[in-house]
């Protein structure tokens, strides 16, 4: 019996050029200005050291040529800037970045400039499933703190009511079984009693080895639509969880 929900956000519930072509511009614009206010925001600051941490550890061979190339010791905040924005170009996944960003965006949203669009079937269909008892979750790259302003200010509103749990990647890589076995953990529930949806495969089969329920959501220009071995809904209001709670 599905006693939870796990849902991804970008070209699960929200256009996935949301992301690409509206938050992270904005990020890339304002980037500058949030970090020349790391000498009076501790936040700021701790940011800026964490984003150095996994400099260090980055095995691109881009990024160790740019930290070769830093004319200080640990990098300037000038030069953490440069770093990343490399990786917002890269499209790469960094704790840090997704603080930042999160930030950013959220000074974004406080101004209108940003609102977030969301995919007609969402918001019925979570309060269907809140209604019926199921436990909803958020699971996404971005950093939670980004998860719930974008979800506090919809085009419908802000739903971050509906939600009771929120998961990035400090709980795991999206990609690894153990990132879902440790929410499942998290949400008190057994991971059978979980359905994850996601519009890639990978985190669906990630998920699915974890032994959780699993949906592909296939929607108008994501990039993946090879559901593989999952079933598949092409909006929220498709998936049928009689049919998951009774196979048979």
């Amino acid at each position: 019996m599905i006693q939870a929900i796990v849902l991804d956000i970008e070209g699960t519930t929200c256009p996935i050029d949301f992301v690409s072509k509206t938050l992270f511009p904005f990020a890339q614009k304002n980037m500058k200005a949030a970090l020349m206010c790391r000498p009076s925001d501790k936040e700021i600051d701790a940011i800026v050291h964490e984003a150095i941490e996994e400099w260090w550890t980055d095995s691109d061979p881009h990024s160790q040529t740019m930290l070769s190339e830093t004319r200080q010791k640990p990098p300037s905040t000038g030069e953490v800037e440069e770093y990343l924005q490399h990786l917002i170009r890269s499209d790469r996944k960094s704790t840090a970045l997704k603080e930042l960003q999160g930030i950013i965006w959220e000074k974004g949203y406080l101004s209108g400039e940003l609102k977030s669009p969301l995919f007609s079937d969402v918001r019925p269909q979570l309060d269907v499933w809140k209604n019926n008892g199921i436990s909803l979750a958020v699971y996404s790259s971005g950093s939670i703190h980004a998860q719930k302003l974008l979800y506090a200010h919809t085009s419908e509103g802000n739903i971050t009511d509906r939600f009771c749990h929120w998961f990035d990647t400090r709980t795991g890589p999206k990609l690894t079984q153990q990132s879902y076995t440790n929410i499942a953990q998290k949400l008190g529930v057994q991971s059978n009693q979980v359905l994850f949806v996601s519009d890639h495969p990978g985190e669906c089969d990630a998920a699915q080895r974890s032994g959780m329920n699993t949906i592909f959501c296939i929607r108008k220009g994501n990039p993946h639509q090879d559901p593989g071995n999952h079933s598949v809904a092409q909006q929220l209001c498709d998936i049928d969880l009689s049919k998951i709670n009774n196979p048979d």
